[in-house]
């Protein structure tokens, strides 16, 4: 490999994944379940953003909705 590398000639193109990026949202979620994933992200090594992420889409895959019957 070279010591040096001269980028000066180097001409810049579009990022061939920007659109399978990951979107910033903000979101309100209660203490309790941001602790849940938070202690869940300590017993896996996955940060727990990705866990809630990967929560939400397994969620997605298999059609589960929420229960809105309220009683």
């Amino acid at each position: 490999m070279k010591d040096e590398y001269d980028f000066s000639k180097m001409k810049s193109r579009r990022n061939p994944y920007a659109s399978k990026l990951k979107r910033q949202v903000t979101i309100r979620m209660g203490d309790d379940v941001v602790e849940y994933f938070k202690q869940l992200s300590e017993e896996t090594g996955i940060p727990y953003q990705s866990l809630i992420n990967l929560y939400l889409r397994d969620c997605m895959a298999r059609g589960r909705r929420p229960d809105l019957s309220w009683r």
